[in-house]
């Protein structure tokens, strides 16, 4: 998979931001580029996450490790490991990465639907880098 040059410069800029809601809720944004493999096939490794005041992470969205589909133990994990976690308790499920957009697209949906849940606005009041963790 090949992405525009300015899309995927725009993204790597992402790493190791933060960005902050009100009552210290706040998104981190990890990613880099790496060898593309069956598992990354786009050669990427990243890691979106939402977090509520505590650090607890609330949702995500990752490549680190592969899971299984859906439908129980017996469902073979897909060979790209792409997934995202629905909930703080979900295990996470198979994410099919269409290209970088749709990718940042997807999270920020999520974010505001969890945000909302909450009852925080969903307007960053503060962002800063913490720098790369991955």
């Amino acid at each position: 998979m090949e992405f525009k040059e300015h899309t995927l410069e725009f993204l790597l800029a992402f790493d190791g931001r933060r960005h902050w809601y009100e009552g210290g809720y706040h998104v981190r944004f990890q990613i880099m580029r790496v060898k593309a493999t069956i598992e990354r096939p786009h050669g990427l490794r990243y890691a979106f996450t939402l977090h509520d005041p505590k650090g607890k992470r609330l949702i995500g969205f990752d490549n680190a490790h592969g899971v299984r589909a859906p439908g129980g133990k017996k469902r073979r994990k897909t060979p790209a490991v792409d997934h995202w976690h629905r909930t703080e308790r979900d295990k996470g499920r198979p994410y099919a990465f269409k290209d970088a957009e749709t990718l940042v697209d997807d999270f920020f949906t999520e974010v505001e639907r969890v945000l909302m849940e909450h009852g925080v606005p969903f307007d960053v009041v503060e962002a800063d880098d913490e720098g790369a963790m991955l």
